[in-house]
């Protein structure tokens, strides 16, 4: 009777894992779309606030430069 048992348990998990695979690949394909709607939107908005469409987020939007003895570490070297 175990072993009866034991094969409905490891057909069942099986069933679950298969189930569990196909949920993952429908929330994954599910993002990959919402992902891409959201990029296009980003595009055309970026393009009619005069943005431009090729540039990306934190390209070339730096105002403020550090020099080069205190990116390393936040530490600051000095002349003795």
């Amino acid at each position: 009777m175990g072993a009866v048992v034991s094969c409905i348990q490891g057909a069942l998990r099986s069933l679950g894992g298969c189930l569990m695979a196909i949920v993952n690949g429908i929330g994954g394909i599910l993002q990959a779309i919402i992902s891409g709607i959201v990029s296009i939107f980003d595009a055309i908005i970026s393009c009619l606030t005069c943005g431009g469409f090729s540039r990306r987020r934190g390209v070339g939007t730096s105002t403020t430069t550090t020099p080069r003895t205190t990116r390393r570490h936040g530490l600051r070297r000095t002349r003795v």
